[in-house]
């Protein structure tokens, strides 16, 4: 009788991807990202076990919203002192950190645990064009969507 194949770290291959985000939807990048991240598109995928890819984003200040989200989304976080509360619409976070928005919505699509945290440090996200890992040979992934 056969048994259910699980990954090991031996099985684990990790390729390198760049995902340009120049014009893509928030949420439809964030998706194929974290799908990804996590290795659902190999055939080795074992959902306790951290087997995929590394994932480079770049131009993530060209990412876009539907409807008048920009206005309206909100990103709420709390200083933890009293009259700490600081809400920053989409369109701010756009302007100040645009590597902060995309990987929240990235990261908030990975597991919460453990192994959500090791994989998210496997997602690098920059603002412009030019990113610092040339050394790895990164393949361009085109999104689905």
């Amino acid at each position: 009788m056969r048994s259910t194949f699980m990954a090991t770290a031996q099985d684990i291959e990790r390729k390198w991807y760049v995902v340009d985000a120049a014009g893509k939807t928030l949420g439809r990048l964030a998706t194929e990202v974290a799908s990804l991240l996590r290795g659902k598109h190999k055939p080795i995928f074992t959902p306790h076990v951290d087997c995929g890819d590394y994932v480079i984003v770049i131009n993530a200040e060209k990412v876009e919203l539907t409807g008048d989200k920009w206005n309206k989304k909100l990103y709420i976080h709390h200083s933890g002192y009293p009259g700490g509360l600081k809400v920053r619409t989409a369109k701010v976070m756009r302007a100040q950190y645009p590597e902060k928005m995309v990987e929240m919505a990235i990261k908030g699509m990975l597991p919460k645990g453990k192994l959500g945290r090791a994989i998210g440090k496997k997602l690098f996200v920059y603002r412009g064009a030019m990113h610092p890992h040339q050394a790895q040979k990164p393949e361009v992934y085109e999104l689905q969507g």
